[in-house]
Parts: C-alpha cells; sequence; structure tokens
C-alpha cells in the first residue's frame, strides 16, 4: 500500500543550518525524490534562528514528518538541537569546514549525550547520499514499496560492481599485455 508521503506531503525533513549546505544536501533530496518520498526542505540554523528551528522540530511530527535530515558545519550543533526537540530519528550529516575540513562538524555531529541519539554520516556528499538511504531503510520498515525499491538499488549497486570489476580487470590485462 502506497504511504500518504509518498509523492505528495512531506514525511522527510531536511534541514540545513546554511544555505552554503544547499548543495552537498541537495543529494539528500534527489534520492528521496527519485525513491518518490515526499521531502521539505528548511534552512534554519542552531545558532542564528534557535527559536524558529526548536519550533520547527517541535511540531514536525504533528505535520506528518516521519524522519529529520540535518545538514550542518562548524560547531554542526543543528542535529542535536533538533535532536533535543523531538522523538523522531533523526540523522545528522556533517558539512565540511575550511579551516578542519568538516572534523570539526564531524565531533560536534557525533558526541552526542547519553540520551538525545543523532546518526552521524559521514562528512560531505557521502554522508548526504548515506543519510537519504538511512532515511529509506528507516522508512522501510513499515512501507513495503520502499522497501522493495531499496532490494532493486541494492541489486543494481552489486551489478554495477561486478560491471566495473569485470570490465576494469578486462582493460588492465590488455594494458599489461601490451
Amino acid at each position: 500500500m502506497k504511504k500518504e508521503g509518498q509523492m505528495g506531503k512531506p514525511i522527510v525533513a531536511i534541514m540545513m543550518g546554511s544555505d552554503s549546505d544547499l548543495e552537498v544536501m541537495s543529494e539528500t533530496a534527489r534520492i528521496l525524490k527519485d525513491f518518490g518520498v515526499g521531502r521539505e526542505i528548511k534552512i534554519l540554523s542552531a545558532h542564528r534562528t534557535p527559536r524558529e528551528t526548536i519550533s520547527y522540530a517541535s511540531a514536525a511530527q504533528a505535520r506528518g514528518i516521519e524522519v529529520i535530515i540535518a545538514g550542518a558545519g562548524g560547531a554542526a550543533h543543528l542535529a542535536g538541537v533538533v535532536a533535543a526537540h523531538t522523538l523522531l530519528p533523526v540523522i545528522g550529516v556533517p558539512m565540511e569546514t575550511a579551516y578542519l575540513k568538516g572534523i570539526d562538524s564531524l565531533f560536534s555531529t557525533v558526541q552526542m549525550p547519553s540520551g538525545v541519539p543523532v546518526a552521524c554520516m559521514a562528512i560531505g556528499p557521502a554522508g548526504a547520499k548515506n543519510a537519504a538511504l538511512l532515511c529509506l531503510e528507516i522508512l522501510a520498515l513499515s512501507d513495503k514499496g520502499i522497501r522493495k525499491k531499496l532490494v532493486q538499488y541494492r541489486a543494481n549497486m552489486r551489478s554495477l560492481a561486478k560491471s566495473q570489476k569485470t570490465f576494469g580487470g578486462a582493460a588492465l590485462k590488455e594494458k599489461n599485455k601490451k
């Protein structure tokens, strides 16, 4: 049975601390769109717009949101602040920074105190993509349609890996013959 959030009402919130995070977090939105999952995107900061951030996080579940993905850089407290104000699963995506290459963002996201969990992904684009996939895995627990698409996605990944290994190996053999 198709869930209401698929290709309709948003069931995933994608948050980011700044519009400079939009390029990386757009990968998250693209994957969710490819899977037919309704999503909304908000730029809210734990530091610059704390009241609005708390209000948005507190009301998310009542609006039908089931998972929140939050990307932020530097101090990267967005995911933690959001997790403190909702019981929804929160997935944090640390953004790369100019000074510490995102290590600061990673530590700020992953070092949550006991009792306020945040799932922390890798820094940058890989983390944004994996955040979408983890979100889909969470949603697939109660949505057979998403589960079926994830099974196909993984099968496609295996096929691609096999073809790259085969073609890569053949190309290497040809190169060594010369």
